[in-house]
């Protein structure tokens, strides 16, 4: 399946990052990883990758099922899973 822009109109990390200002910014601070790797607002995402997100004192890992141009809110959860979640206990442990 072709990829995607991780910052995208309808990208799913929206519905994990709720407004794409702020994905925009979180990924463009280098919190966010594709497969491990860092990304910017303008990375390409596909079915299969995992997102790492970190913000304030969590970390958060997704895994991509699904990319689609428009979706039902109702229907956004099918379009990732959550694989891991942690929260560090401090900020100095980030």
């Amino acid at each position: 399946e072709i990829g995607v822009r991780l910052v995208g109109s309808e990208m799913c990390i929206r519905e994990v990052i709720k407004r794409r200002s702020i994905a925009k910014e979180i990924a463009d601070q280098g919190r966010i990883l594709i497969n491990g790797q860092p990304a910017k607002s303008s990375s390409r995402v596909a079915v299969g990758d995992t997102l790492t997100i970190k913000f304030g004192n969590k970390t958060e890992t997704v895994k991509i099922n699904r990319i689609v141009e428009t979706t039902k809110k109702s229907e956004a959860e099918d379009m990732y899973e959550i694989i891991d979640e942690t929260y560090a206990e401090s900020f100095d442990q980030l």
